[in-house]
């Protein structure tokens, strides 16, 4: 599944840019919170995601990284947030966390940046309704991937065949395949699909296209 990352739109016509998503086929959209201090990058929180909830029954799925997400996590719940994903970085004890978001109702999902190991996070595995493996250093879009990252898809793959696994940073049709050829379920896109033509469809389908390639 490609999950386009809402940093890239045009935030003043959110509503016609959620629209034209679903109309090219998207099925969720990946939302990137930034406190500016666990990431050198500020974005939005959770009353801009409020506010955006009515215009659309896409999931949320809801990428927090923030140095203290347990202090905001009733703001996002609230909002309307289905996925909250937040990072072992900036919480490497999880499993209160991970288990008041699955009270919630949500479902829990850890992040790992590209420094990070797999052994960070697998202790927690079976808190985990999904894994978000970073193939750049979170904070900015439009960065290279990282193929070295590739390796961590493979280990969760292996250690748990059923888990949802996400990739987010870097996806083209090219690194597309390599990422599902690994293992990954989930393509988290942004400049791939918020490209200037405005032609959403087409390249949602040339990423999906290429993820096709890395099961053949």
């Amino acid at each position: 599944m490609v999950t386009p990352s809402l940093l890239n739109c045009d935030f003043a016509r959110i509503a016609d840019e959620l629209e034209a998503l679903k109309q090219a086929g998207t099925i969720a959209v990946h939302l990137d919170v930034m406190d500016g201090h666990f990431v050198p990058n500020l974005s939005y929180g959770a009353p801009v995601i409020k506010d955006w909830r009515p215009r659309t029954d896409f999931p949320f799925d809801t990428h927090l990284m923030m140095s203290d997400p347990g202090r905001y996590l009733d703001d996002f719940i609230r909002a309307g947030c289905d996925v909250i994903i937040f990072h072992i970085e900036a919480v490497p004890e999880p499993v209160p966390l991970l288990r008041r978001i699955r009270a919630a109702g949500c479902h829990a999902a850890l992040a790992l940046n590209p420094p990070t190991p797999v052994s960070a996070i697998e202790p927690f595995l079976d808190e985990l309704d999904a894994v978000l493996v970073m193939s750049v250093m979170p904070g900015f879009g439009g960065q290279a991937f990282e193929p070295s990252v590739l390796e961590k898809v493979r280990t969760l793959r292996a250690a748990r065949p059923e888990l949802p696994i996400s990739i987010d940073g870097g996806i083209n049709p090219t690194t597309a395949a390599e990422a599902v050829a690994a293992g990954a379920t989930q393509l988290v896109a942004g400049s791939a699909v918020f490209r200037n033509d405005g032609n959403y469809a087409a390249a949602l389908a040339e990423l999906v296209q290429g993820a096709r390639r890395g099961i053949e």
